[in-house]
């Protein structure tokens, strides 16, 4: 397992990078998007980096004209406020899903029983 130190440690790294092959932002959404997979990691990447630094990270992109970076980021951020609304036991809005509101419940239908054909057997059993 990895610390929350050696997380903070290395995601610290990849925002202050100066290299040219990734900018700081986009490792930022990178991170973000990756740790979306697997609920330990989405946890410590919110604590070690934040919400915060993930929106200014898709505002950076929005601004250095990387669309899919932003898009990707604006994902994650909607996934992150998601468990946070989870973990803190609030009920989702249905909206923000994508699927019009609807829930499980809502294709179960109240009616009649099956009728079920006499086979003799007591009722008990």
């Amino acid at each position: 397992m990895v610390s929350t130190t050696a997380v903070k440690r290395a995601l610290a790294a990849l925002a202050t990078r100066t290299d040219t092959a990734r900018r700081p932002y986009v490792a930022v959404i990178d991170e973000a998007d990756a740790a979306r997979t697997d609920l330990r990691r989405a946890a410590e990447f919110a604590d070690a980096v934040g919400l915060d630094r993930l929106a200014d990270a898709v505002d950076a992109a929005d601004r250095a004209g990387n669309e899919a970076a932003a898009e990707r980021g604006r994902e994650a951020l909607v996934a992150y406020r998601a468990f946070r609304r989870a973990a803190a036991g609030e009920k989702t809005d249905h909206r923000d899903r994508g699927d019009g509101g609807r829930t499980d419940r809502d294709h179960f239908r109240s009616g009649p029983g099956i009728p079920k054909p006499d086979t003799g057997q007591d009722a008990t059993r």
